[in-house]
């Protein structure tokens, strides 16, 4: 495990030893003036990169994922947090196996995380979902009321794993597509995972208003990796672009700030 008792500014990355999540790394360590941590479940596949920190544990373990934010004081110096948890398959037909292991990896990873982020990161820290393109289209194919759900401002924590325990109890029952779900377990886990950004957003606002921290999701569009293949039109480096311009954003910025972007501009969501 790593300890964060340090006084030089820090970058994590988490799911980062190959794809978009390696080419945000290696980004990283060109622009980003401290320490970068790459975290990958398989530490034997990890890339070396230059100027880089590996540190030991699982981040996309809960239970490690706990120690290894619980180690360090109030005073621990996060600049920057970005999730890449798209570990799964790009699913066109829902199991209950891939449904319950995306959402978890997708949307229940990054709230246990995202809370020890939320108490633990730096005044003016960064924090960046790396969600996908697939959240906007699938909640257009969800029910009006799924979509009036996801989109209240007000939507809690609670309500959303609650939404997301449903759509994985009504797909091992076959049901979810006639109670009004898109037919994909990796598209509802990054609707979820957009929402919990703009709820974790509101959260800090209220309960850090003058730290001046900064948390977004973002698409990095579609990016030739082992989950959308070789045809697709952006290569890692130019996926990596969109939230590498988010975990800088210079410490006088205000915005965006609870948003969903895509090519640096801010989407409707």
């Amino acid at each position: 495990m790593v300890s964060f008792y340090m006084s030089t500014r820090v970058a994590v990355v988490t799911g980062s030893n190959k794809g978009i999540g390696l080419a945000t790394v290696r980004a990283l360590c060109k622009e980003f003036e401290g320490d970068v941590y790459l975290t990958a479940r398989n530490r034997g596949k990890v890339v070396r990169t230059e100027g880089l920190k590996l540190p030991e544990g699982n981040i996309a373990d809960i239970e490690d994922s706990y120690k290894y934010l619980g180690i360090p004081q109030a005073n621990g110096n996060y600049e920057e947090a970005t999730r890449k948890a798209a570990t799964t398959k790009y699913l066109q037909r829902v199991s209950l196996k891939d449904s319950k292991s995306t959402k978890e990896t997708n949307v229940l990873f990054v709230f246990h995380l995202q809370i020890l982020v939320c108490v633990r990161l730096c005044v003016l820290g960064r924090v960046v979902n790396v969600s996908s393109m697939n959240c906007v289209s699938g909640l257009k194919k969800c029910s009006p009321d799924l979509q009036q759900r996801f989109r209240n401002e007000n939507i809690t924590e609670e309500e959303l794993v609650e939404l997301m325990q449903r759509f994985v109890d009504e797909a091992k029952k076959g049901e979810h597509k006639e109670r009004g779900w898109t037919d994909g377990a990796y598209t509802v886990s990054k609707i979820g995972l957009t929402v919990l950004s703009v709820i974790h957003a509101r959260r800090l606002t209220k309960e850090r208003p003058n730290d001046g921290i900064l948390l977004n999701a973002c698409c990095p569009g579609w990016v030739r990796t082992d989950m959308a293949g070789p045809t697709a039109p952006k290569s890692p480096d130019e996926g990596a672009v969109t939230p590498v311009y988010l975990a800088l954003l210079p410490s006088g910025a205000k915005e965006p700030h609870g948003k969903y972007l895509s090519d640096k501009e801010v989407q409707p969501w």
